[in-house]
């Protein structure tokens, strides 16, 4: 139960930060610089209890690597899903208001934006917290939050930048992406985060 509320906390105060940057409309750097923030504060802050996934992608990830038991997984994305929710929830109270739902231009482009850097995303989760070579490491949290913040600079606009399911849904719930479009975020993070395994898997086959 300490990993799950562990994944609870981390994930709400991300999904919040979201909200709460990006519902008023703060000036372009700040959402991703604050969102970033957030998820290593929290990775630093919950890391040693649960892994600091806060994200189904990447949870799918630790667990095809191997450092996720199978048990685990449900019951992690529950948490980072219903913490998404009430942060969604908080936001809109805290602000007095939802955002307003992004036009995605493109399907494939937004799709292929989403996979690229949930896949990145993943991709240093593995080698930096679960990794042999960088046991014990202090930079993790770090390198996490900044592949968030350099996704979001780079292709938010695109796709809308969640790079985690559990995001996805807080966004739509605080109505800054639409449900109808939920569906390209959640099957392009989640595999982003099962190639991301794979290939971890691949190219460190000795690191069990």
């Amino acid at each position: 139960m300490r990993k799950y509320i562990a994944e609870f906390i981390g994930t709400f105060f991300l999904v919040l930060t979201i909200g709460c940057t990006v519902i008023p409309g703060s000036p372009g750097v700040i959402p991703p610089l604050a969102i970033g923030a957030a998820l290593m504060v929290m990775i630093f802050a919950g890391g040693h209890i649960s892994g600091g996934h806060f994200n189904p992608a990447v949870t799918l990830a630790v667990w095809i690597r191997g450092r996720c038991d199978t048990k685990d997984v449900l019951p992690y994305w529950v948490a980072q899903v219903l913490a998404a929710i009430v942060a969604a929830l908080v936001a809109a109270f805290l602000l007095g208001k939802s955002g307003t739902p992004m036009v995605i231009k493109s399907i494939p482009a937004a799709f292929v934006a989403e996979f690229l850097f949930t896949f990145a995303l993943a991709y240093v989760v593995l080698n930096t917290a679960t990794a042999k070579a960088t046991s014990g490491n202090s930079f993790y949290g770090l390198a996490i939050g900044m592949t968030v913040m350099a996704g979001a600079f780079a292709v938010g606009s695109i796709g809308g930048g969640a790079f985690n399911p559990a995001v996805a849904v807080g966004a739509a719930v605080m109505k800054l992406i639409s449900f109808s479009d939920i569906w390209i975020h959640i099957i392009a993070d989640l595999a982003g985060g099962l190639v991301a395994g794979l290939v971890f898997k691949f190219l460190n086959p000795t690191d069990k």
